[in-house]
């Protein structure tokens, strides 16, 4: 256990006793001898747990366990215990009450009950936090941009059909969180949504894991195991950078796809699979078929109806929403309400994202950490990959017909009034002109909203 237990005792001795105990048991500890002294170490530390006595010098406990055990598991010392005073330490929320003097395997005993409730109350509220996300969209995709809307719009028109759904975009771009959606909105929602990462698992491994094995399948095998595909049974199974299969397991994915059959490593028996394929991929996988890397006829089975996720750097209207986002939701200390200062949204805005949402998760939570105690997330707080935040994307445009010069131009600029939202100085910077011809330029073109 890396975090520490905090023990809050005026009695030094004890203090002392009580914390070397719980040290020879292998647990880390800190200590402090009244309520001023234990805020001090709250502001700055986490710990696992606090072991508290009642009456402190600056304080009784019993009044402040309503704050207390909102952030951390506690357990109440006392000399002068009564049911009464068990009763309401319990019922405020206290997850033990002993009295003093504690004997050293009644201490170890409560903590380590106490230490493994706490766990198990954590995993509890991570899957209910999970499947609270399946049933909101806001939750799953944050934004509001056109491209953004356009996703959705496929998502909804897809979910309730049993099509397979094969999800094609950069890597970190939420083709995951996409199939979580579609998931969530059809008919198996109720069911369970299992993710198979392709790319990190061997043949064996994945051949086991994906369709299970029998008993003495291999060396090892001890027992029958179930695989992912009969944990999804009636849900929706999602296989996570499908490009990355080799062709065994395609041949046995392709029978699935086409039979709804599959029979376990070692196994002889057909077992039935209930489960909606989605797959995703960050390749193309048209090129691998033309190179022989990828089968043909898995590739159209897969490819029912292709979805395909925008780069983050073609809906940069969501990044501040995004961030925003990060900034609320990171799953460590929320002691501080943070948010993004203007300078650093538009710099964030700027950026290209090589490395799309999941770069974007990463920078801000990088940046809650350097910003420390301060309320605002400013630029000097944003580390990105590249050595310049406007990193040298290529600039993409498209067209249903061979654009004029006059296109070209109105499109470029139109680009890149969006990336530095609307900053005349620096697209002006960028197109190698005066800002006054800029000026000329959006009013030629129409793009006075920008």
């Amino acid at each position: 256990m890396t975090q520490p237990i905090l023990v809050i005792e005026d009695d030094g001795t004890l203090n002392h006793l009580i914390t070397r105990q719980l040290e020879k048991a292998g647990y880390s500890t800190a200590q402090a001898s009244c309520w001023a002294e234990a805020r001090s170490y709250l502001a700055k530390h986490e710990p696992a747990l606090i072991v508290t006595d009642v009456r402190l010098p600056d304080g009784n406990t019993l009044e402040l366990l309503p704050e207390l055990v909102t952030a951390y598991p506690v357990i109440v010392l006392t000399a002068f215990g009564s049911v009464r005073n068990a009763v309401d330490a319990m019922k405020q929320g206290a997850a033990d009450y002993l009295l003093k003097p504690v004997s050293r395997e009644e201490l170890l005993l409560s903590v380590e009950r106490t230490l493994e409730t706490s766990l198990l109350r954590r995993e509890n509220q991570f899957c209910k936090r999970q499947l609270n996300a399946r049933n909101s969209r806001k939750d799953l995709m944050v934004g509001q941009s056109d491209a953004l809307k356009g996703v959705v719009q496929l998502v909804e028109a897809v979910a309730a059909d049993e099509i397979t759904v094969l999800v094609q975009g950069e890597s970190g771009t939420g083709k995951e969180l996409v199939a979580n959606a579609i998931h969530s909105l059809s008919p198996r929602a109720k069911r369970s949504f299992v993710a198979v990462d392709c790319c990190t698992l061997q043949e064996k491994l994945f051949e086991s894991e994906l369709f299970g094995h029998e008993k003495g399948a291999f060396t090892g095998a001890d027992r029958q195991k179930k695989g992912l595909i009969e944990i999804a049974e009636g849900g929706t199974l999602f296989l996570d950078e499908i490009g990355e299969i080799d062709a065994t397991i395609q041949a046995k994915l392709l029978r699935i796809l086409e039979t709804g059959q599959f029979r376990r490593l070692g196994g002889t028996k057909d077992l039935k699979a209930d489960v909606r394929v989605v797959a995703a991929t960050n390749r193309d996988l048209q090129e691998m078929v033309k190179d022989g890397g990828f089968r043909a006829d898995l590739y159209y089975r897969l490819n029912g109806f292709d979805l395909l996720v925008p780069p983050l750097r073609e809906r940069r209207e969501d990044i501040p929403a995004l961030a925003e986002h990060f900034i609320h939701h990171h799953s460590f200390s929320r002691r501080i309400e943070k948010h993004l200062s203007n300078a650093a949204a538009r710099r964030l805005v700027a950026y290209d994202w090589p490395g799309n949402i999941r770069e974007l998760k990463n920078v801000i939570e990088r940046a809650i950490i350097l910003s420390r105690d301060k309320p605002v997330i400013g630029p000097e707080h944003l580390a990105f990959q590249s050595s310049h935040p406007h990193s040298n994307a290529l600039i993409s445009m498209s067209f249903d017909h061979n654009p004029t010069l006059d296109e070209l131009e109105s499109e470029y600029l139109a680009l890149q009034l969006k990336k530095y939202s609307g900053r005349r100085a620096e697209v002006a910077g960028i197109l190698g002109v005066s800002e006054r011809s800029v000026y000329r330029m959006i009013k030629r073109y129409g793009l006075g909203e920008h």
